[in-house]
């Protein structure tokens, strides 16, 4: 017999609590109307972050996200060229089909998220191996240096 009701291939395992206050935080922060807009707003951020993202301080933000979280930042491979905030806006833009407007907001959302998570110091250290225009991103001021 043939039916049209589809089965999920997994059932959907409910998110750990400490992936839940993401996600409430990145509604929160973004406005977002409902959990699962607040998720693709994560989902599309971290991993464009893990894209960006390599050494000791990958490895020490992963281990403060919650592992949901931390998954989809590792899933991705460091790019040999790290973006500027401005070029990783754009390209998630184009990866999610979504306006530079939109996208920005949900990079704001999610950065202030992680950074809570992060704390100062270690996004210092992430802004300092990021090119420039992530610290805009993260809701800090971008400082160059005098010379």
């Amino acid at each position: 017999m043939i039916t049209d009701v589809r089965i999920p291939l997994e059932p959907q395992q409910p998110y750990g609590t400490a992936y839940e206050q993401i996600l409430e935080k990145v509604r929160y922060e973004g406005a977002y109307p409902t959990r699962e807009r607040a998720d693709e707003a994560v989902r599309l951020v971290l991993s464009g972050l893990g894209r960006q993202l390599a050494g000791d301080e990958r490895v020490e933000l992963a281990a403060c996200l919650p592992l949901e979280a931390a998954r989809v930042l590792t899933a991705q491979i460091p790019d040999l060229q790290p973006l500027t905030g401005w070029a990783f806006v754009k390209d998630l833009a184009a990866r999610s089909g979504a306006s530079l407007a939109t996208t920005r907001w949900d990079t704001g959302s999610v950065f202030a998220a992680v950074a809570a998570h992060a704390g100062p110091n270690l996004v210092t250290r992430i802004l300092h191996q990021l090119p420039t225009g992530y610290a805009l991103l993260f809701g800090q001021a971008e400082l160059n240096p005098a010379s």
